[in-house]
């Protein structure tokens, strides 16, 4: 039979109504014909709940203890659900992380999977079982438990599925695809029903919050199909982008098309006008921020300034962190935490200045005065004012997508 693995996110498993829903959805998988492979998220809020709790504890809590924490909420999730499918008549079996044979690198918190031995997961298939994985979480080569990052459980979940081959995978929350932009901010925002693998990357980068990046890569070099659907939705049909939105390689679109906003809220920048890295490398920015393990989105360097773009979503020590760049280079080093991002995707965006000018005209006109503005092959991205990051958004949707301006 067929394998196609699904993952359930937080919301969609988040009380034991939901729970046995989810259960119900995978044993009609089942009935069809496959084998199914079940990756879930921690039970709505749970994730956020303990990371407060820690917070509580030490407003600095240690990366390793931290994982130790975090990884309980996809254990009681995946337990659950396995009790609600065999409730159904199902022969469900639960692993964590590490039980699956997610290997990972040896950074805490923000893990990346660097292998997956999926033997455990093979035998249990094998003996016609539902095999029920906890996302999100994995063992390093050190045999430490850690941690994926925000959005870990999708990439568990394609990663799996690469692993085991599977006919798709499946990434059911409560919406029913990726949207032109978040309908919460923007109500004109449209499901896209297809979207490439490197459109769909440079939107989760972007901060749009259905699929997560690093799964994504693993999509792209094992060619595994996407399909980001509702839970609430029936199983996909012949044409699942008829209710969803399918990833998958496809043939570019009409160079320049811009197909999607994303925003990311908190964004710190960290400008340095003079790199000392270069006199002096053991006291670099760069080699602060390695050491307490801060992974910069972007870096400029040009003429002796450099400027870091970090998204404060995965800094979780920076009270620690600011301390000690206050400590190493006092004012040397400007910190800006008033800002936000707001791009626009789409293949050959930037075939000429066009997209930029028309951009950056929009938002001065409206009163919106981009600091700064980075782009690459399928993204433009504008640092804005905080406050204004919806208005952002929203001028971007209209002047992009529903007038469908320009493309020269």
């Amino acid at each position: 039979m067929a394998i196609v693995v699904q993952k359930y996110g937080g919301s969609s498993v988040a009380d034991a109504t939901r729970l046995k829903k989810v259960a119900e959805r995978v044993m009609k998988t089942r009935r069809e014909g496959h084998d199914v492979v079940v990756v879930v998220s921690a039970m709505g809020d749970t994730t956020d709940d303990l990371l407060a709790l820690a917070k509580q504890v030490s407003p600095n809590p240690d990366r390793r203890e931290l994982d130790m924490l975090l990884t309980a909420g996809e254990r009681i999730a995946m337990a659950l659900l396995s009790m609600a499918i065999r409730e159904l008549g199902g022969d469900a079996i639960s692993f964590t992380g590490s039980q699956s044979g997610i290997i990972t690198n040896d950074r805490h918190v923000d893990a990346r999977i660097v292998e997956v031995r999926p033997f455990r997961v093979q035998d249990e298939l094998a003996r016609g079982k539902i095999v029920v994985i906890a996302g999100y979480q994995g063992v390093s080569y050190r045999r430490e438990v850690t941690t994926l990052g925000r959005g870990g459980s999708d990439t568990t979940a394609v990663a799996m599925a690469a692993a085991l081959g599977a006919e798709y995978c499946e990434i059911c929350s409560d919406v029913d695809g990726v949207y032109t932009a978040d309908p919460r901010v923007v109500s004109a925002a449209t499901r896209i029903g297809t979207l490439s693998y490197e459109e769909t990357q440079e939107l989760a980068e972007s901060g749009a919050k259905v699929l997560n990046a690093q799964a994504v890569e693993f999509a792209k070099e094992k060619e595994i199909a996407i399909y980001a659907r509702a839970t609430s939705s029936p199983l996909p049909g012949p044409d699942p982008s008829a209710d969803g939105t399918v990833v998958r390689r496809y043939p570019p679109r009409r160079p320049g098309s811009v197909v999607g906003v994303a925003s990311e809220r908190d964004i710190i920048l960290l400008s340095l006008e003079r790199d000392v890295s270069a006199g002096a490398r053991d006291t670099s920015i760069l080699t602060l921020l390695d050491d307490h393990r801060v992974a910069g989105k972007q870096l400029h360097v040009a003429d002796g300034s450099l400027t870091l773009v970090i998204s404060r979503e995965n800094l979780h020590e920076e009270a620690r962190v600011r301390e000690a760049i206050v400590k190493r280079f006092g004012d040397a080093v400007r910190v800006d935490d008033q800002r936000g991002a707001v791009s626009v995707v789409g293949a050959g965006i930037n075939a000429s200045f066009e997209n930029v000018r028309h951009g950056s005209d929009a938002l001065t006109a409206a009163g919106i005065t981009p600091a700064a503005v980075s782009t690459s092959s399928f993204r433009i991205t504008w640092m804005v004012d905080r406050t204004k990051l919806d208005d952002a958004v929203r001028l971007l949707h209209r002047t992009f997508i529903e007038t469908r301006q320009p493309v020269p």
